[in-house]
Parts: C-alpha cells; sequence; structure tokens
C-alpha cells in the first residue's frame, strides 16, 4: 500500500489533538483523499478543531494562511514547494517533510524539517508549539521581512543565469556514452530500460528538428552589456525623448 500525505496528515491530526485540547487544524484542498479526513474527524469527534475547507481560490489563501501560527506540510515528493514559500511570506513557522528540493527553499530557522513519518512530523509540530506558547517563534512580521528578500525576481533571474553558465561549459556526452552511463548507473535492468526511452527521445528529437530546422528558429540577442540591444534602445528612448523637450522648448 503506497503512503501518501492525506495518511500522514491522518495519523497526526488525532494524536496532536488529544494531546493538545487547543491545538485547531484548518485545511484546505480538495481531492479524492478527503474523505480520509473526514473519517478521522468523525471518528475522533474533532469538528471543532478540524476545519475542512475545500478547495481554495489563491486570492484567498493568504486570507486562511494568516489565521495560523504554524503551516505543515506533509508532502513525499516535491520539486520545490511554492506552499511553504507563501506560508512563510505570511509570517507562518513551516513544519515540513525533508524531500525533494524543500530543504534548499527556507534557512534553517524558518523551517523545522522531519523525516516523512507521524511520529517525526508529530515532533517537529511539538517543537513549534513549544516555541509558540514559550513566546520564542520569530514574530510574523519578521519572517515575512526575511523571506521578501529571497525570492525577488531579480535574485531568480541571477540563479537562474548562473545555472546556465554552468551548464553551457559542461562537456556534451555523444550518444553512446550516455546510454553506457545509463547503464551502468542505473542497474542491468532499469538502466536498459532507461537506455532505450533515451534512444526514442533522440529519434524524436531528430524528427523535430527534421519538421523545424534551426535554421528558421530564431536566436535570442545578447541584451547585456555596454553595446547590448536594451542600451541601445534606452539611448534611443532618451534621444527622442530629449529632441521632442527641444522642439516643445522651441
Amino acid at each position: 500500500m503506497e503512503l501518501t500525505g492525506i495518511d500522514l496528515l491522518s495519523g497526526i491530526i488525532p494524536e496532536l489533538c488529544q494531546k493538545y485540547p487547543d491545538l485547531n487544524f484548518i485545511i484546505g484542498g480538495e481531492g479524492p483523499k478527503r474523505i480520509v479526513l473526514e473519517e478521522v474527524r468523525e471518528r475522533y469527534q474533532l469538528h471543532d478543531r478540524v476545519r475542512l475547507l475545500g478547495a481554495l481560490e489563491h486570492k484567498d489563501v493568504r486570507n486562511v494562511l494568516v489565521q495560523g501560527h504554524i503551516f505543515l506540510n506533509t508532502s513525499l515528493t516535491e520539486a520545490f514547494c511554492m506552499a511553504i514559500v507563501e506560508a512563510a511570506s505570511c509570517g507562518l513557522q513551516v513544519v515540513s517533510t525533508r524531500v525533494g528540493g524543500i530543504p534548499e527553499v527556507l534557512p534553517e530557522n524558518l523551517i523545522i524539517l522531519c523525516e516523512p513519518s507521524v511520529k517525526s512530523l508529530c515532533e517537529g509540530l511539538e517543537r513549534a508549539i513549544f516555541q509558540l506558547k514559550s513566546g520564542t517563534l520569530p514574530a510574523p512580521e519578521n519572517i515575512h521581512n526575511i523571506v521578501k528578500t529571497f525570492y525577488t525576481w531579480r535574485n531568480v533571474a541571477e540563479r537562474t543565469e548562473k545555472v546556465y553558465d554552468r551548464v553551457s561549459v559542461e562537456a556534451v556526452l555523444p550518444m553512446d556514452k550516455r546510454l553506457d552511463r545509463l547503464i551502468s548507473h542505473c542497474g542491468p535492468v532499469t538502466g536498459y530500460i532507461f537506455a532505450l526511452l533515451a534512444v526514442f527521445n533522440f529519434l524524436f528529437l531528430i524528427f523535430l528538428r527534421w519538421m523545424t530546422p534551426d535554421s528558421i528558429i530564431d536566436v535570442a540577442v545578447d541584451a547585456t552589456g555596454p553595446r547590448s540591444a536594451w542600451t541601445n534602445n534606452c539611448s534611443h528612448s532618451k534621444r527622442g525623448s530629449e529632441n521632442n523637450e527641444i522642439s516643445e522648448t522651441r
């Protein structure tokens, strides 16, 4: 049986609600697993402490988040998890599973990372609850002011540029070496399956390049530097505005 994030949550809720009578869970989202949470709420008579909001529009997310103090994420697979950034931006202490790219999203003082198990997540939540009750959690305004400096458009663009720069200097392996690496690194069975998929992808790429040759694809211009397109456009715009001002003055 495959474990899901809802399975973790359904194990956490009754345990902590019995231990902390003043603890309330506000759960947003919709899906086939919602019935599991409804059954847990009925079985343990937690109607006063567990609110199931269903699907939320993005414009309503902030108003829901600011009602709480702690944000719990029980994902088992995650590449980035925008939800924890939104929660931290709203001033909540984040408790999350340590999966995928989540450990890289927020600094250690703004997130409590746990193993994807009921026991570990309960311990992480209890740690956050203790900090909240003892007054040692950072103020929501301070958390917001820290998070808003992490993911500005300029910051994201600079990080993306670094990735492209690093990739651009890496050697491009020929097809035979790529297949050898897949087979040697992924095992005798899985490796051959991945190698076969890689061959299909390569043939599909050849087909696409035949359908749309490289020669008819626009090449992005370098818009940076002193002689860049942006600089030239700006200088033309400035000269145009200066000429307009002169003509108006005359």
